[in-house]
């Protein structure tokens, strides 16, 4: 997801905020300062600095962003899916059966679990939860379509009946849509009461604190069903937002932070010598398209849109910017994810290829104005934009490079008249659920509202391709993997997003900062539940 987008800022912390922060009381102080010291009672603070909005989407039922990263430790799911071992680790659920028709999944639960209100867990919970976020039909709620009805067979059971045959232990686990929450504080509270910076989750960790485009303060849950036995568990979590790539490192050099989600590759370079740094290069589900606005003259063209798509410099922006840990993608399935496939055409750069296709549009000298929109303070996709420019002014295109907060690129995604809104909006997609459909659904599927479609793309032939994939998903994979290809090959022809690249993760962290494992269908989080400081 979303996917998935994002919202950026310039601000650091000293000690006095973190003490001040851990206390409850005081203001923010924005100037850098030494390592934390933990206040009386808090024996270990982890600090976490990303280069976007901690949190976008409050509630648990819409959330369908950047707010993962902190969400999969206050919220939890019935299960968690490990890509590499294709096996499924019990959270809220401790087993489950499935009938021999695919129809009916039943779920045992876990006893003695609490929300972080007080209230108990249990399976009216998890009804709850999954139809409200049925109901509601925002952020990734279409990976519950196949499911017609939930039933609570007794406190600790419950029981989903499906239409068609689906991977509902995959959707179960998945980084959105699938939380469950507290239904109590739901109906006392309402929608309104989440924004305002409030959780009823189970996770080992609840919302202490939120500065918005600033930090998000966890501390842990002393009731969480895991329990705390082991002593250097952290006890609460700093998630800081910092949009200046060498005050990230500065910070991290320091041991100020304790892990980054992402650095230009030019600064990792100059941190393999340090001894207390330590890097690693994982596997990632993670990819950067341009999506084009297809309801907005020129790119109303689908020659217009095939000419953008071969004169996007791919390997100057892999060798040049990603320093190889990416490559080009094909299609809109990263790489690794069942459902790539390595048939689909792929657009190569080919300035001579494009000028043509402009010509053949009437465009023969170019002659016209492009805005591209990225996420402000994302040193790759600023980089990536200058050597697109640069391309396109060959072809007689101007192309403007706007850095946006992400409410106002946002706003302008969604404006009601096309003329309003961007040319071009550059951003990464990773998995909603372990599952194509992630991708296929939330990104081109015709949408009666906006949400993610932000080419604008309207397609019958391919809206029923991913219908019939995603009912074939579960009993036929092979043939829901055909029809996926098919369905991403109208995409490729009809030049609606330029697929920029799949990525690798690169993870800088301090070397006493242990336990961290990474997951790519669950992007950019750290499970801090897993982690101490050694």
């Amino acid at each position: 997801m979303f996917v998935k987008y994002r919202i950026f800022i310039l601000i650091m912390i000293t000690l006095l905020v973190l003490v001040v922060i851990i206390s409850g009381c005081g203001a923010p102080d924005t100037e850098p300062g030494a390592t934390p010291e933990p206040a009386p009672g808090v024996r270990n603070i982890a600090v976490i600095l990303d280069t976007e909005e901690i949190v976008v989407f409050w509630d648990p039922s819409e959330t369908w962003s950047n707010e993962v990263i902190a969400f999969q430790n206050v919220y939890e799911s019935l299960l968690r899916y490990d890509p590499f071992t294709d096996t499924f680790e019990p959270i809220l659920a401790t087993g489950y059966s499935v009938s021999e028709d695919g129809l009916s999944w039943i779920f045992e639960l876990r006893e003695g679990v609490k929300f972080h209100t007080g209230n108990p867990f249990n399976a009216e919970a998890v009804k709850y939860s999954i139809d409200r976020t049925k109901e509601l039909g925002m952020g990734s709620s279409f990976i519950w379509d196949a499911v017609e009805e939930i039933n609570v067979l007794d406190e600790y059971t419950v029981e989903f009946v499906l239409v068609y045959p689906s991977p509902l232990d995959l959707i179960a686990s998945a980084a959105y849509a699938a939380y469950i929450f507290d239904p109590v504080a739901t109906e006392e509270y309402g929608r309104e009461w989440f924004y305002e910076g409030n959780a009823a989750g189970t996770g080992p960790y609840m919302v202490e604190s939120w500065i918005p485009m600033d930090e998000l303060v966890l501390t842990r849950f002393d009731d969480y069903w895991g329990g705390w036995a082991q002593e250097n568990k952290f006890e609460k979590a700093v998630y800081k937002v910092i949009q200046e790539p060498s005050t990230a490192r500065q910070m991290i050099e320091a041991g100020q932070a304790d892990w980054i989600t992402m650095l230009p590759f030019e600064h990792i370079s100059a941190l393999e010598a340090d001894p207390n740094i330590s890097i690693t290069v994982t596997p990632s589900f993670q990819n950067l398209m341009g999506l084009l606005n297809t309801e907005k003259a020129p790119l109303d063209n689908v020659l217009v849109r095939r000419a953008l798509n071969y004169a996007f410099p791919y390997d100057s922006v892999i060798e040049n910017v990603m320093l190889g840990y990416a490559s080009q993608g094909r299609g809109t399935i990263p790489k690794g994810l069942w459902g790539h496939s390595e048939e689909l055409y792929q657009y190569g750069y080919d300035l001579d290829r494009a000028a043509e296709l402009l010509a053949e549009a009437g465009y023969p000298d170019g002659g016209f104005e492009l805005l591209l929109t990225y996420a402000s303070g994302n040193e790759f996709q600023r980089r990536i934009g200058e050597l697109y420019k640069a391309e396109l002014v060959k072809l007689g295109i101007d192309l403007e490079l706007r850095g946006m907060p992400w409410e106002s690129q946002w706003d302008m995604a969604k404006a009601p008249n096309p003329e309003d809104r961007q040319d071009i909006f550059v951003f990464y997609w990773w998995p909603d659920a372990p599952d194509p459909i992630s991708w296929l659904w939330g990104l081109f599927y015709t949408e009666e509202e906006i949400g993610f479609n932000l080419s604008y793309f309207y397609n019958p032939e391919y809206d029923a391709l991913i219908d019939e994939g995603s009912m074939l998903a579960g009993a036929d994979r092979d043939e829901a993997i055909r029809l996926y290809a098919e369905a991403q090959q109208i995409v490729i022809d009809e030049a609606v997003s330029i697929f920029i690249y799949d990525q690798e993760n690169v993870r800088v962290m301090r070397t006493n900062f242990k336990g961290y494992k990474d997951n790519p269908v669950y992007a950019n989080v750290v499970f801090l539940y897993d982690c101490y400081r050694e």
